[in-house]
């Protein structure tokens, strides 16, 4: 059951080194390499891929690159041209790459090319009865897929926080550099630049390691009979900030701007995590003013330690569904915390 593997990355923004999500990634691909008694490869892509290749020269694997001016910055023309140029050189019937936007956009066109097949966030790769078997959910993460296929090649994007990331220590790589010509109208479309938001106003932090999740509770009458929207968003805002934490927010909260109520200024739709919201993969979740709802509890799953404030000691926190309640005033609570913090 030997299989040729290709594990295909690009360097990030940088330009020096790989993302986070591509050591993940390869720890991947050299397990199933190693399980399956395959040979890895690995192809990079960017504008100068040495440093990059360096990092990576431990695995013993051999490295294929196509580097260059044009391959700096993503572009679906550039990028798909390197991408194909690297897999016909490597013969792979795997091709395991990260999920990142860039190659999102390219991967799927890559395998029409090449006549093969791809599947798109995947969460494992393992070997089931001698035959590669990849793992994805459907359904909002509620149903768990095992895919095989025979097509080969077959192209596989792995998303984040699904495998330890490989270590290793960086040496001097020897790359086998792929030549790829590049026509004025595969460079017509030209990167202008990247637009962040201020770090106070991103409150979406895929890489932090906390998830704060806020519940309608934060924008209901308190105990003296009366709404304090204006201090849940100072104390929210501010933990954010000195905490480095992502906002995840109920149904039931961000559901509340669509029906005249008063809501928290910067909480939207996307920061929404349950069942119709998304299913992050923090390592640790602290959630807020909620009462634990089955259908919100579902975004929880790959949270490795819950923690929940409510001072409803029945609510469905405290049926098993967060490792630690603490019955409290979540005002008082995040006061505190703030304060704690402030002192760092």
């Amino acid at each position: 059951m030997s299989q040729n593997i290709l594990f295909l990355a690009h360097v990030d923004e940088s330009g020096k080194s790989l993302p986070r999500i591509a050591f993940e990634v390869l720890g991947a691909a050299l397990d199933l390499a190693a399980g399956s008694g395959g040979v890895l490869t690995i192809g990079l892509i960017g504008e100068n891929v040495q440093e990059a290749a360096d990092g990576l020269a431990s695995t013993g694997a051999r490295i294929l690159s196509v580097s260059g001016r044009e391959f700096a910055h993503p572009r679906y023309s550039t990028d798909a041209a390197a991408a194909e140029a690297i897999c016909r050189a490597a013969t792979p019937e795997l091709v395991i790459t990260p999920s990142t936007s860039r190659f999102l956009r390219v991967i799927p066109g890559v395998a029409q090319r090449l006549s093969g097949q791809v599947d798109t966030h995947i969460t494992s790769i393992e070997i089931a009865d001698s035959r590669i078997s990849a793992k994805r959910w459907f359904y909002r993460q509620r149903l768990e897929a095992a895919i095989q296929r025979d097509a080969r090649p077959w192209f596989l994007l792995m998303d984040s926080g699904c495998h330890e990331p490989w270590t290793g220590a960086a040496r001097t790589a020897n790359i086998e550099p792929i030549d790829v010509p590049v026509s004025p109208d595969q460079t017509r479309t030209v990167f202008a630049g990247i637009r962040t938001p201020n770090s106070d106003a991103q409150t979406i932090r895929p890489d932090a390691k906390l998830l704060f999740v806020a519940g309608a509770g934060w924008c209901k009458k308190q105990g003296d009979g009366k709404n304090h929207v204006a201090e849940a968003e100072v104390a929210i805002l501010s933990f954010l900030q000195n905490s480095g934490a992502s906002l995840g927010g109920s149904k039931s909260l961000v559901d509340q701007s669509g029906e005249n109520q008063a809501v928290l200024g910067f909480m939207t739709h996307l920061n929404q995590v349950g069942q119709t919201g998304s299913t992050p993969r923090h390592p640790k979740g602290l959630s807020t003013c909620c009462h634990g709802e089955e259908p919100h509890v579902v975004g929880w799953r790959f949270i490795n330690e819950r923690r929940a404030i409510n001072l409803d000691p029945n609510c469905g926190w405290a049926r098993g569904k967060a490792d630690v309640l603490y019955v409290a005033d979540a005002f008082q609570v995040m006061e505190r915390l703030n304060a704690l913090l402030a002192k760092k």
